[in-house]
């Protein structure tokens, strides 16, 4: 029974975002427990939002993060997300391309992301500048974004579920992915 109501879950989920969750339904299909905390757990914390003001921050977190990771649908995933939450198409296209350093708030959060993955040497300035513009609870949404972005390409990958991330639409725009900044 658990495994028919996740497998419904993920069914919702997937049409809901045009998205390819077989790994989803290979993880509940080998073991219901998996299953149950891929889909109560993770997103209890990979979720994690943080002050309002701040939403652009942890959505650029999220995606430099999965970009890093590599994952083609992860990407679209979080791209269409973000467009849902309200993050402007053109912040989200910067990023994509490469231009991280234009895309404002959108822009700060992916590259903290992508130094705190790296431990680059500007992390600390990218967290006091998120932290004295929208204090430390946004630096707890970006750190918490940064690093769950990263779950699901690699769970995707260890599965053999991956594929790699050249393109990505935004809006009705098809944008060649730059996947480093």
């Amino acid at each position: 029974m658990i495994k028919f109501l996740l497998n419904l879950a993920i069914q919702s989920f997937a049409t809901r975002y045009s998205y390819d969750a077989a790994y989803m339904q290979h993880v509940t299909k080998t073991s219901a427990s998996a299953g149950l905390r891929l889909a109560i757990a993770l997103p209890l914390f990979t979720q994690y939002n943080g002050p309002k003001a701040a939403l652009e921050v942890r959505w650029g977190a999220q995606l430099g993060s999965t970009l890093d990771g590599d994952c083609g649908p992860c990407a679209q995933l979080v791209t269409n997300m973000a467009l849902e939450a309200g993050v402007p198409a053109d912040m989200l296209t910067l990023c994509l391309q490469g231009q991280a350093a234009s895309a404002g708030n959108l822009g700060l959060g992916f590259r903290f992301a992508q130094a705190a993955i790296a431990d680059a040497a500007d992390l600390d300035d990218l967290r006091q500048e998120i932290a004295l513009r929208f204090g430390e609870v946004a630096v707890t949404a970006a750190a918490c974004a940064a690093s769950s972005g990263r779950i699901y390409p690699v769970l995707k990958r260890g599965l053999g579920f991956a594929k790699t991330c050249s393109q990505v639409n935004v809006g009705h725009d098809t944008i060649k992915v730059q996947l480093r900044t």
